[in-house]
């Protein structure tokens, strides 16, 4: 039950991330999830593809029907994919409070992009990845449809390992890559890349063969990887998956979809793609806190969890499991936490009316103690606590900030250690 809870919490933590990490261990390979806050609509990710040079079918945007109309006029193509813009997979086989079936459609009228685009634009679309309530489609991507005569996989990520980024391909494309890992580990193709000198020639070419490109096609696929790569550190991504990367009957190699993760610490030098991040689908309180530099993500239960470090948020989420208790949330203060975060973090917990009681878990490494402390009384007093606080305190300067909170008169229960925390907090909502 514990365990499951702690799950839960990493998994709903890392919920921003459409896009996952994949690590590789001789021929294994499995998927763990990287938290992310940028979150990049398809055409987005399509256009940094195709400013790169990477070769992309070709697409416009559209936020009005008449607008989808010309522009799927403008393609001039033998056949248009209509596809909603929303940041959560399993659009195809979704639906619209319209009564529309679906978030991507074929034709190749017209016509029917612009009466489809009216069906679509303004509703809101509930696949399995969304809310119950479905997520409002404010944008749609008129692109060109193109034949694929083959499908493959491409990914370049950064791998902890090997120190640096990693190529990983397979020439089983266009499904789930850790299906074809379990089932034909053998097809699975890994290539180490030198961060200083990048990726070479015959790598590339390697990497094309591998994923059975053949004749002049080889070389295509072979400059396509380059391209991403070079993509891949210009935006400072820690990683660009291609699924499938395709072959037309055309001899053209597309990406034909792609999702790119980003390193949040370069945030300061790539301040136009960060620019893009589409905020309007995310949890409003999840957003809020992240002005503040708060990791927040809300849960089912009734026991407000404050915490810092995203280890010892899982633990306490399961302790409070453990002992009859729910989590009401997952907050994590992370490293260098100032007094305004504390009671920033307070408001975002008391606001949620299924709190009734509040569990603080302070390890104090490069965190002051006495700072949080100072910051527990300020947002008692000011926002008049109405639930019980339970506190638990160590580390750093951790004999002030118990001073501080026994001298301030407040109705705060210390706690001993974690354990002693949990119970306590639990206590008090049964009292």
């Amino acid at each position: 039950m514990a365990a499951s809870m702690a799950c839960q919490a990493v998994a709903r933590s890392l919920r921003g991330a459409s896009a996952s990490r994949l690590l590789l261990n001789k021929s294994k390979l499995s998927r763990v999830s990287s938290r992310r806050w940028l979150n990049l609509q398809e055409y987005q990710s399509k256009k940094l593809m195709q400013e790169g040079g990477v070769a992309v079918q070709r697409f416009y945007v559209a936020d009005s029907a008449p607008d989808a109309l010309e522009a799927a006029k403008k393609l001039n193509a033998k056949e248009i994919v209509l596809k909603a813009q929303i940041l959560a997979g399993g659009r195809g086989k979704g639906m619209f409070d319209s009564g529309l079936k679906g978030g991507v459609h074929l034709t190749k009228d017209p016509a029917v992009v612009g009466e489809l685009a009216t069906k679509m634009l303004g509703y809101s679309l509930t696949t399995k990845q969304t809310p119950k309530e479905g997520v409002k489609v404010k944008t749609v991507m008129v692109a060109e449809a193109l034949d694929i005569t083959r499908e493959t996989y491409f990914a370049i990520l950064m791998d902890r390992a090997c120190n640096g980024p990693v190529m990983v391909g397979s020439p089983q494309g266009g499904m789930d890559i850790e299906e074809v890992a379990a089932s034909s580990p053998e097809l699975i193709f890994k290539e180490v890349i030198d961060i200083f000198e990048g990726v070479r020639d015959d790598q590339a070419l390697r990497m094309a063969s591998n994923l059975g490109f053949k004749g002049p096609l080889e070389r295509q696929a072979a400059d396509q990887i380059k391209r991403l790569y070079d993509l891949f550190l210009k935006v400072d991504a820690t990683q660009v998956e291609v699924n499938p990367l395709g072959e037309t009957p055309e001899g053209q190699v597309v990406c034909f979809d792609a999702k790119i993760n980003f390193d949040d610490n370069a945030e300061f030098r790539q301040k136009a793609i960060f620019a893009m991040d589409d905020m309007t689908e995310s949890d409003p309180t999840e957003t809020e806190a992240a002005k503040y530099d708060l990791k927040y993500i809300g849960l089912d239960g009734n026991i407000a969890c404050f915490v810092n470090g995203a280890g010892l948020a899982m633990a306490t989420c399961d302790i409070i499991d453990l002992h009859g208790g729910k989590p009401a949330n997952f907050l994590d203060l992370g490293g260098g936490v100032q007094e305004n975060q504390v009671y920033q973090a307070f408001k975002l917990l008391t606001a949620d009316p299924k709190v009734e009681a509040i569990l603080v878990n302070i390890f104090g490494g490069i965190v002051n103690c006495a700072i949080i402390a100072n910051g527990i009384t300020k947002a008692c007093r000011e926002l008049e606590l109405k639930v019980p606080l339970v506190v638990r305190l160590e580390g750093t300067n951790v004999q002030e900030a118990k001073r501080i909170l026994s001298e301030s008169g407040l109705p705060i229960t210390a706690a001993d250690n974690l354990e002693d925390a949990a119970k306590k907090a639990v206590a008090s909502i049964k009292k």
